[in-house]
């Protein structure tokens, strides 16, 4: 299986395989803001987020995602989810995606280091060729948080996906290529250790 499992620790946050003991922080932050009513992004109900956690885990046993619970480091408790998604190990790209994080901690540091955790190891552990982040076209928030990443627009899927709701998502599909990667984590850590 690629990539195997793995756990990053950062100052903020530790990104760890997702499992279900992580489930009674997972119900707390999916109650807090309410984030499940958001109909552009699919986010679970805190009565949801059992059957979230055995999905994300069915598709490991499958290959197809490895994902993980992201760890507040002051307290220890889960704050939110995210995953390696669309593995292509044979061309080896995948993408970081299906994230999301309790309102509280939202605009903190703890996504640009989570995204910088799993795009190092992505890049220096397995040597990836390309990593991608896609979401809804008019999910703005999410969209300028990839771009401050270092993410480019390689396009839009138009009429990609149904949404809950019937809509059409058109999604937005960034990536970072090998290359990039150097100046991406500079910029990352530059964003982490700057005055605020």
């Amino acid at each position: 299986m690629w990539p195997e499992p793995f756990t990053v620790n950062g100052k903020h946050v530790d990104v760890v395989p997702l499992a279900y003991q992580h489930e009674k922080d997972l119900q707390e932050a999916a109650a807090d803001g309410d984030l499940h009513k958001l109909w552009y992004t699919t986010i679970p109900a805190a009565d949801e987020v059992n059957a979230e956690i055995g999905r994300r885990l069915s598709l490991q046993q499958s290959g197809s995602m490895l994902p993980f619970s992201i760890i507040d480091r002051t307290n220890g408790h889960a704050v939110g989810m995210t995953t390696y998604m669309n593995i292509d190990a044979a061309n080896r790209r995948l993408e970081i995606g299906s994230t999301w994080y309790r309102k509280s901690v939202q605009r903190s540091p703890f996504n640009t280091e989570c995204k910088l955790l799993l795009l190092q190891h992505a890049f220096e552990s397995l040597d990836c060729i390309a990593v991608e982040f896609r979401t809804h076209f008019v999910n703005t928030q999410s969209r300028r948080a990839i771009e401050r990443l270092g993410a480019k627009l390689d396009g839009v899927l138009r009429s990609h996906m149904m949404m809950a709701n019937g809509t059409l998502r058109d999604t937005a599909v960034y990536s970072i290529i090998a290359p990039e990667w150097p100046t991406v984590k500079a910029n990352l850590q530059w964003q982490l250790e700057k005055p605020r």
